[in-house]
C-alpha cells in the first residue's frame, strides 16, 4: 500500500515549449523529476505589476519527490527567465503502485549534506 505524501506534483509554467523542454529534460537528468507532462497553449491571467496581463503559457507537471522539492525549486528559478516563476505544489496522497514505486526509483531521496 502506498503511504501518502512521499511524492509530489509540481506545476511551473513556462513561455515557450523550447524552454519547457530545456527545462524538463534538465530536471529529469539532476534526478529532480521522474517524468514532466509538457500542456501547450494553457491561457494565463494574472495580476502583474498592478496591471492584468494575458498571456499563452506551456503548463509542465512535474512528478517528483516531496523531499526534493526545495533543490527542484532552486533549479527553476536558476534557469527560468521569469522574474516570478511559478512553482507549487501538491503532495500525492493515492496512486498507481507501481508508478509510485517508478517515481522512486527515478528520483532519490534528497541527500543530508
Amino acid at each position: 500500500m502506498y503511504r501518502g505524501g512521499i511524492h509530489s506534483i509540481v506545476h511551473v509554467t513556462a513561455p515557450t515549449i523550447e524552454f519547457a523542454k530545456s527545462l524538463a529534460r534538465g530536471l529529469i537528468t539532476k534526478d529532480l523529476a521522474a517524468c514532466v507532462n509538457l500542456i501547450p497553449n494553457v491561457t494565463s491571467i494574472y495580476k502583474w505589476k498592478g496591471e492584468v496581463n494575458e498571456d499563452s503559457e506551456i503548463l509542465m507537471v512535474i512528478k517528483t519527490r516531496t523531499s526534493r522539492i526545495e533543490e527542484l525549486t532552486i533549479y527553476v528559478e536558476s534557469q527560468h527567465p521569469y522574474d516570478v516563476c511559478e512553482v507549487i505544489s501538491t503532495k500525492i496522497e493515492n496512486g498507481n503502485n507501481s508508478y509510485m514505486k517508478y517515481l522512486s526509483e527515478c528520483v532519490p531521496e534528497a541527500s543530508e549534506n
